[in-house]
């Protein structure tokens, strides 16, 4: 009778165990898997993604507005890459036939913005080339979402692309000349620096370049270097290039009779009292070309941006 007792009593402690292990297997979920210590992620931090189709025999490309920088497959059903000579196209196709599962895509852009796909397998997708909204540069807040927020990128010193566009645009738009000793003058041509800013880890320069002749000035090359003072031939080791981060108007050609400026944003950076900084301006195929010299005296003057109005866009 013992041996019956205590094999019953073993069936009831499994039974108990198992009647405990469903028990948990099927009660529901409250959704909270932190246990009341976080706050939920409500719809209105969501940004909204866009809806996409891709399949095994065509590729889908994507046009963006900027420079693509960044891009994340949610998974191996997916092929995506930059297209050959366009760094804003982005190609993507799916790399299994008919994938059942949907998935997801992300970009990011040199200009700061982030964009969101879901991604589906379609056998004939209806949008085969789609160009995105330009949400930095078109300035039209429809083409925007309302909890839109840039990208900080290293490279700018941690700045967002989108302050330091509106900083360029600003300084542009107000054309003030607040530097009037730093230009050069040649065969019709001058060059001036108009202005020199400072702002968090960055400096801008705001160039103008008049053509007083009847000849149009195609531009080569423009670089800022820094070079030693006392040193007249130019060697590899005598010299830093400084290379601008971004410019606002920058184009390659001025007509005769006209005039055009242009703002540079460039790492800020300091220069040694045995060193100045040059900024060269290159004709294409031909000699018309300008030299202007910064100290390190100007560039410890440079108006700070908090000083400059600002307007958000």
């Amino acid at each position: 009778m013992k041996q019956i007792f205590l094999m019953l009593a073993i069936l009831a402690g499994v039974i108990s165990v198992n009647a405990q292990e469903n028990v948990h297997e099927t009660a529901p979920t409250t959704g909270d898997l932190y246990e009341g210590f976080t706050r939920p992620m409500t719809f209105n931090r969501m940004i909204p993604p866009y809806g996409l189709e891709v399949t095994f025999a065509k590729t889908v490309h994507i046009i963006f507005p900027a420079a693509i920088r960044y891009v994340d497959l949610g998974s191996i059903d997916l092929l995506a890459a930059k297209a050959d000579g366009a760094d804003n196209v982005l190609r993507v196709k799916a790399a299994t036939e008919r994938f059942r599962k949907e998935t997801n895509l992300s970009v990011i852009t040199e200009d700061g913005s982030y964009y969101t796909f879901n991604v589906k397998y379609a056998d004939e997708p209806v949008k085969l080339s789609v160009e995105m909204s330009d949400f930095l540069h078109g300035w039209n807040t429809e083409n925007r979402p309302g909890n839109e927020l840039p990208v900080y990128l290293s490279d700018m010193g941690g700045e967002s692309p989108y302050i330091v566009r509106l900083i360029m645009e600003t300084i542009h738009g107000n054309n003030r000349t607040k530097v009037k000793h730093i230009g050069s003058k040649n065969f019709g041509i001058q060059c001036l620096l108009k202005g020199l800013y400072s702002h968090n880890e960055l400096l801008f320069f705001h160039l103008q370049l008049k053509n007083t002749s009847t000849v149009s000035f195609s531009t080569d090359y423009l670089v800022f270097r820094i070079v030693d003072k006392k040193v007249a031939k130019r060697t590899a080791m005598q010299e830093q290039v400084i290379i601008p981060l971004r410019s606002y108007n920058q184009v390659t050609t001025v007509a005769g009779g006209r005039e055009e400026r242009t703002v540079f944003a460039l790492p800020k950076f300091t220069i040694p009292n045995d060193k100045q900084l040059v900024i060269e301006l290159m004709e294409k195929d031909g000699g018309r070309n300008q030299t202007m010299t910064v100290e390190n005296a100007d560039l410890v003057r440079a108006e700070v941006i908090d000083n400059l109005t600002v307007k958000l866009k």
